[in-house]
């Protein structure tokens, strides 16, 4: 099963003005369920368009978008924000961690916000940090862990609710080599334990090649 498809998207920008800008043009891509594909891009090609369309922070001008089956492209702000909140998981270059809380903090509070109790949230929150090598940090704040520990923590939080699908742009993009290929493993067993689909957004070529599939953004469209 498909837990994302996109067919037909395009996207522009200054829509009907003389400084329009098509980002892009007729996009058709799925990801199944226990899937993993990479999106490579050279800058400035939509990728971040593309992965906001996907994780409904953005709609697009023409086509649809589809999570778990489920028609999502023209439903109202409030009901986007539940199934974004309910059913995306997201990752960033940045880890955007909130550095007053620890890492089990930090990945209990978006639970918490989902209506888990705080039990559960602590329970699985401590399961993700050591499916990642980090239960003995459980306690730490950001600002005390390395990179590649924040950023890992920052994989927990993303996966926190248990999202069908897992939107990630250049997750180790601000990590050294060495640091990078540590921390995508992890990523990787986090994402293989769970089954969720994820589209991954890197520049990194010898990673994209680790990936189930990868498909190439160009001018707009999507190539495999």
């Amino acid at each position: 099963m498909n837990e994302l498809a996109l067919v037909g998207v395009t996207k522009a920008y200054n829509h009907g003005r003389p400084n329009e800008v098509t980002v892009l043009q007729g996009v058709d891509l799925s990801v199944a369920a226990g899937e993993v594909v990479a999106l490579v891009a050279p800058s400035g090609a939509g990728k971040s368009t593309l992965l906001h369309i996907a994780g409904l922070l953005d709609t697009p001008d023409e086509g649809t978008v589809t999570l778990g089956g489920q028609d999502m492209t023209r439903l109202a702000d409030r009901r986007r924000t539940e199934a974004r909140r309910r059913e995306v998981g997201f990752i960033y270059q940045f880890h955007h961690l909130l550095p007053e809380f620890s890492a089990l903090e930090n990945i209990v509070l978006p639970q918490l916000a989902n209506g888990v109790t705080a039990a559960e949230a602590d329970a699985r929150a401590m399961s993700l940090l050591e499916t990642v090598g980090l239960g003995p940090r459980a306690q730490h704040r950001p600002g005390a862990l390395s990179g590649g520990e924040q950023q890992r923590v920052a994989y927990c939080r993303a996966l926190a609710n248990a999202p069908r699908l897992l939107l990630a742009d250049e997750p180790t993009g601000n990590l050294d080599p060495g640091t990078s290929d540590v921390v995508f493993s992890a990523l990787m067993d986090l994402v293989r334990g769970t089954g969720l689909a994820a589209l991954i957004a890197t520049h990194n070529l010898e990673l994209a090649a680790r990936m189930d599939r990868v498909v190439r953004l160009d001018a707009g469209r999507i190539a495999a």
